[in-house]
């Protein structure tokens, strides 16, 4: 199928671009390789991740109606991807105007360039942090998510409640798959690994939220693509669901599976809780796991892999 992947030059949005495109689908990625991190990652996971690779680029912005319209007519989209985002928590508490405006605004003009071009299915990315202060675990999608307590939560919330208007009132088939900590090989060095690897090679300190009493369903890359592909198939009419790893780890024991594999000990400055997270994101994926997908990456395999690639890119 013509598939259209928002964000295909980020972390998710490449290692999805690859499966489909090795599976047999026609790819068109779309991003604007903004600044929130170093551009060059973007351009390598194009350029090196997906050499090889058979898609098309185009650089732009999601909030861009004319180039949007002009997408979906020129490469016949049948199916997207929206993963394009700004992602980050913490950051969205200092700059909220900016993550309303691409994540809601962003989002609306791709579900009304989705309606009208009568696409066969509209996938996106919401987020764990939707969940915000609800204190029963593991998180249901049944759960309410009322209670956001960053705008990168409100964000995500919003966008849900827009795909809900968007398929019950004109049909589109969409489902919002809320991730769960994702990691792995050419993520983001803004995520706690990124920073944590490389603070550890460099000789500097961590700082460690919650004094380390924090657990997470870290989720690494490859399970989170082939969730993704399960809901892309699936062609739901509407859909919510979680997709995260089924092992709770606390952040203590990732921690140290880094320092194992990076062959050095970490100097731990533990910090009090920031704003905006939260002490646990446990996943219930009994929804996603009912289609068949399971987790299969372990943090000791999945951190192993990231810092060998780790060593590789930044040539430790």
């Amino acid at each position: 199928m013509n598939i259209l992947v928002t964000g295909g030059a980020g972390f998710i949005g490449s290692a999805v671009t690859k499966k489909l495109v090795k599976r047999g689908d026609q790819v068109t990625i779309l991003d604007n390789f903004n600044d929130y991190y170093d551009p060059q990652l973007k351009r390598d996971r194009i350029a090196v991740f997906l050499k090889g690779i058979d898609f098309k680029l185009y650089e732009g912005d999601i909030r861009n109606a004319k180039l949007v319209e002009g997408i979906f007519e020129a490469e016949k989209i049948e199916k997207v991807v929206h993963l394009a985002a700004m992602a980050g928590v913490r950051n969205s508490l200092d700059d909220p105007i900016t993550y309303a405006d691409i994540n809601v605004n962003g989002t609306l003009i791709l579900l009304e360039a989705a309606r009208k071009w009568k696409v066969a299915n509209f996938v996106y990315a919401s987020s764990s942090s939707v969940y915000g202060k609800n204190e029963k675990q593991p998180f249901a999608e049944s759960d309410s998510v009322d209670m956001p307590i960053s705008p990168y939560a409100a964000s995500k919330k919003a966008d849900e409640l827009f795909a809900h208007v968007w398929s019950h009132v004109y049909g589109l088939p969409t489902t919002g798959l809320r991730f769960f900590t994702v990691y792995g090989p050419w993520g983001r060095p803004d995520m706690a690994l990124g920073i944590f690897t490389k603070n550890i090679f460099d000789g500097k300190p961590i700082e460690v939220n919650n004094y380390g009493k924090m657990t997470r369903n870290f989720t690494y890359v490859d399970d989170i693509v082939s969730g993704v592909l399960v809901a892309l198939d699936g062609n739901f009419p509407y859909e919510i669901m979680n997709i995260g790893g089924d092992a709770e780890n606390t952040l203590l024991e990732f921690i140290e599976e880094i320092e194992k594999n990076a062959g050095k000990k970490a100097e731990k400055k533990l910090m009090p809780l920031p704003l905006g997270d939260v002490v646990s994101t446990v996943a219930d994926i009994s929804k996603l796991r009912a289609l068949g997908w399971a987790p299969t990456t372990r943090i000791d395999v999945g951190i192993k892999n990231f810092v060998n690639w780790y060593r590789e890119y930044y040539r430790v």
